[in-house]
């Protein structure tokens, strides 16, 4: 008989001179072995629990996982809201309060053209900050530090000298940037409209490249009392920025907002006595014991997995002399596993940050909404796992996992050309096109059109441009739809279709598609056949008689 023959009818002669690992009990008794061990590694929890008795305490704690983990997200979710629409809301607020004649809607187009209008603003600006808490609405306050209040800056940034004559085409021009600040507290007061005498400030339009004004307001979100949770302190760092950086003639104006959030000095609420913080604490913790225990024996398991792979390994190279292919190596590295561990090590740092936002030593929200809501995600996704064990449900999952390393290698080379156009529209289209004007927005634009979104206004607003750019624009549209839609697209489409047909195929006729899994075939012991049972969890009972593993 041949060495190299069929996977499960030969071996190598033995070393007692015998031909075929089956004429040898030992040899045979190892190799069942390692046929059962591997079959109980590849079962279900389901099935290992009627092979050896063992309660599934891992798929326990996973379905407990998933319900602490989304109610932890939860109450996250509702304080990051509350967080999130407070400072938005205060961003409109100090835009409507300092930005003169400002109309929600033209944010993007706010600017000024006039000298007038640039010192008229800075006016505005300076009457509203002192005349701030007459005129809001809301809990707004200064900042007071050593019984001061801190003033309103305002900086002007500019070249450091310059002679410029367009009408001569000529200029002189010291690039370097200087910075010069004058500070208005509230207690003082203007004489008219003009600036206080004693700042004597003015703007030099050639050189100037912007004015920051800087103001710093405290206040307290009190919607939180609604939920049940301690109020929080804020400080807003305002900055209104004057750029004029282009001297193009329009000054464009924007608010920016720094918050620094932190927990208030003195607090009473009547009837509360920080009692729900702790149990959030609590529940923290737990969620966080939860995920370590997880963490551990999803590892422990990785850990097994890939020394039962090295064992597989040694030995189908000694009884039949090859081997082992990498895909049949990667069967024993139980991707869900890596998910879980994954989701674990996420939940632990969001769920360590979301005690240090609940405790006031850190502030890191979005940080920490990132790593519970990616945490998340991947737990629910882990739920797939779970529907596998069903035959009708796990076409889906086998057809991912087949199809993935073609989807991969088809997409690397579609990327290429998906390149290609992104940087071309950007050169080209950029400066015609506001879709366009980036390469971030380049890449969503293609990305748009490749789903059929929004394909008539991007043709549209090339519309009125020079001949050359619109008969460009026309080319590179209908060659980058044609070419995405209706061949990427549809072969990225065939890969998956075909892969399931395949997988499908293999179900219907219960053929072995691997080495490995042909290997395992062989083991005809069912999971309640008593077989897979170590010899201490053997019965005391008589095997024999009383039927101890039904």
């Amino acid at each position: 008989m041949d060495d190299t023959g069929p996977l499960l009818t030969s071996r190598p002669e033995g070393r007692n001179g015998h031909c075929g690992w089956r004429a040898h009990t030992k040899d045979s008794k190892a190799v069942e072995d390692l046929r059962r061990r591997l079959k109980y590694f590849f079962m279900n929890p389901c099935e290992k629990y009627r092979a050896r008795g063992r309660k599934p305490w891992k798929l326990m704690l996973q379905i407990l996982k998933i319900a602490i983990i989304t109610a932890q997200l939860v109450s996250f979710g509702l304080s990051n809201e509350m967080m999130v629409t407070f400072k938005a809301e205060n961003q409109m607020t100090f835009r409507h309060l300092f930005l003169k004649g400002y109309k929600d809607h033209t944010m993007g187009s706010y600017a000024l053209y006039t000298k007038t209008d640039v010192y008229d603003h800075i006016n505005y600006i300076i009457h509203r900050y002192i005349n701030l808490q007459n005129l809001s609405v809301s809990n707004l306050a200064y900042e007071e530090v050593e019984g001061e209040y801190t003033p309103l800056s305002i900086c002007q940034v500019y070249y450091r000298s310059s002679s410029i004559d367009p009408g001569n085409d000529t200029f002189d021009i010291d690039p370097h940037i200087d910075k010069k600040c004058v500070s208005v507290y509230p207690q003082q007061r203007l004489h008219g409209d003009s600036l206080p005498t004693h700042t004597n400030f003015s703007l030099d339009f050639k050189r100037l490249l912007s004015v920051n004004i800087y103001l710093t307001l405290k206040t307290i979100n009190l919607q939180t009392v609604r939920h049940h949770e301690l109020p929080d302190c804020y400080d807003f760092n305002v900055t209104i920025v004057f750029d004029n950086r282009a001297h193009s003639g329009r000054i464009k104006v924007d608010v920016e907002n720094h918050v620094r959030i932190y927990e208030c000095r003195d607090w009473n609420v009547e009837g509360s006595s920080g009692k729900n913080d702790y149990l959030l604490l609590l529940f923290d913790s737990v969620v966080i014991l939860a995920c370590l225990t997880s963490l551990v024996l999803c590892t422990r398991s990785v850990i097994n997995g890939i020394q039962l792979q090295f064992e597989f390994n040694t030995f189908f190279h000694a009884y039949y002399n090859k081997i082992v292919s990498c895909s049949d190596r990667l069967e024993f590295v139980n991707g869900w596993y890596i998910l879980i561990i994954v989701s674990d090590t996420l939940t632990v740092a969001g769920s360590v940050l979301k005690i240090g936002i609940q405790t006031k030593f850190l502030t890191n929200y979005d940080v920490c909404s990132i790593l519970l809501g990616t945490a998340t995600m991947l737990v629910w996704v882990g739920v797939i796992r779970y529907l596998g064990f069903f035959k009708k449900y796990n076409i889906l999952i086998l057809t991912l996992r087949a199809a993935l390393p073609n989807v991969i290698r088809f997409c690397g080379c579609a990327v290429m050309i998906y390149l290609g156009y992104c940087f071309c529209g950007w050169i080209v289209l950029g400066p015609y096109h506001d879709k366009f004007r980036t390469l971030d927005k380049v890449t969503e634009c293609l990305f748009s059109l490749i789903n059929g979104d929004d394909m008539y206004a991007t043709f549209l607003n090339l519309r009125g441009k020079t001949y050359m750019v619109w008969l460009f624009s026309r080319l590179y549209l209908y060659s980058f739809i044609s070419l995405f839609i209706y061949m990427v697209l549809s072969l990225f489409i065939a890969l998956i279709t075909d892969t399931y047909e395949t997988i499908k195929h293999h179900q219907k006729d219960l053929e072995p598609v691997s080495e490995l899994q042909a290997f395992i075939a062989e083991c005809r012991d069912q999971p309640d056949s008593g077989r897979y049972q170590t010899e201490d969890e053997l019965p005391t009972c008589c095997l024999s008689s009383c039927g101890c593993f039904r």
